[in-house]
């Protein structure tokens, strides 16, 4: 089950050693996590639900316009703790994360799936310390997944 927190932002941007490495206006942050199961039709659900989503307000106020009507930005970040378990102990197990090598192939190809969705992507570097800044706009936060 592939899992994407998403951040309705103003502006966002993310840092690697005092760099930044991308940059957004208004749009959305995600914080991606990749398990062991998900596969690219997983990452095609998602990139398409995203892209589509009705979660900016119209003429009337009303939650009814998409990403793509918007054409707003994506900041899309990997974030393999997502998957942290802490029901036991107090350190959190990632057993449930994807691998890197897997991992990092299913992220570049879900960012390439937003892009081909018509959708202006950032990034964050993958397995890099990253420091993430956003103004929430909203705020709007939503938790998507692909459980059935």
């Amino acid at each position: 089950m592939m899992k994407v927190v998403l951040q309705r932002a103003k502006h966002a941007s993310v840092t690697v050693a005092g760099q930044t490495i991308g940059k957004i206006d208004q749009g959305v942050v995600l914080l991606v996590g990749i398990t062991h199961s998900d596969t690219e039709e997983d990452a095609v659900y998602l990139a398409n639900k995203i892209a589509n989503l009705r979660i900016f307000e119209d003429e009337q106020g009303k939650l009814n316009d998409s990403l793509l009507e918007l054409e707003g930005e994506v900041l899309s970040v990997s974030q393999f703790t997502l998957y942290g378990d802490c029901r036991k102990g107090r350190r959190p197990s990632f057993t449930q994360a994807a691998k890197p090598d897997k991992a990092k192939v299913l992220y570049e190809r879900f960012n390439e799936l937003l892009r081909e969705n018509g959708l202006t992507v950032e990034t964050g570097e993958f397995g890099a310390m990253m420091d993430v800044q956003l103004t929430n706009d909203g705020p709007v936060t939503l938790i998507l997944d692909t459980e059935q």
